[in-house]
């Protein structure tokens, strides 16, 4: 019998330490899908952050550095320069990247690093304990906000794809969802250009894909993919913002 679906190289052989339910370990077999069908992995070089995405750690059978939180887009910049001919990618979530984490993507977006980021947007801090996050929905509860999020305190959800694509330097930016299959398939398949504009060596590549926190949410999962189709993909829309090969 032939085998048409196995556990990708680019995974270790430990499972996956994500809460049950949670779309962080769909978008870390999808990066090692693909780094194994580029024949990418001991080429790659996985820039975590601190958060949800540090777990990687123990999944991506690449070479990995943990950044400290919110430098991952300056120890992303230091390796590819480092070693221009790696595939390095960062992975980060919300809080990470557009909180502490905001003037390091902004400049290093500005600059047109050649590294792909891998943006995970859950709406909230989901490793902290479920506090209000940049991209937390108006009026979506948290932890730090019990009432849900109010503007008028807070300000609004910050939309990455749209500030990063007034930028100049950027190649590629866009937005995917992990809620079903055919959503998952074009994810891929963005992730798989990122890859392969920054190995042509176009420049900076950003991916942000909409994920969910089923343990901070309080709701289960496949309650959060309803959620996410009627509140977080309206607020965020799914596209591509910039596309440097068109």
């Amino acid at each position: 019998m032939e085998k048409i679906y196995e556990r990708p190289k680019s995974l270790t052989d430990r499972g996956l330490a994500y809460c049950p339910g949670c779309l962080h370990g769909v978008a870390t077999r999808l990066i090692a899908e693909l780094l194994d069908e580029m024949d990418q992995r001991t080429n790659a070089v996985a820039v975590l952050a601190v958060g949800c995405g540090t777990l990687g750690m123990f999944h991506f059978n690449t070479d990995v550095v943990v950044s400290p939180h919110g430098r991952t887009p300056a120890v992303a910049t230091g390796a590819k320069r480092a070693a221009p001919g790696k595939l390095v990618f960062s992975y980060q979530g919300d809080g990470d990247l557009a909180a502490i984490g905001m003037a390091e993507i902004m400049h290093a977006a500005n600059r047109g690093e050649n590294f792909t980021v891998i943006f995970i947007n859950n709406s909230t801090y989901g490793m902290t304990g479920g506090q209000m996050a940049p991209t937390t929905l108006v009026g979506q509860k948290a932890t730090t906000a019990p009432l849900g999020r109010n503007p008028a305190e807070t300000g609004y959800p910050m939309k990455m794809c749209e500030i990063l694509s007034q930028l100049e330097a950027p190649k590629y930016i866009a937005r995917f969802a992990l809620d079903c299959p055919a959503n998952i398939l074009k994810a891929k398949k963005g992730i798989r250009k990122a890859f392969g504009m920054q190995m042509a060596g176009k420049g900076f590549t950003f991916v942000e894909l909409l994920s969910n926190c089923p343990t901070n949410w309080g709701m289960p999962a496949l309650e959060c993919m309803d959620w996410m189709r009627e509140n977080t993909m309206k607020v965020f829309p799914l596209g591509v913002f910039r596309d440097g090969d068109e």
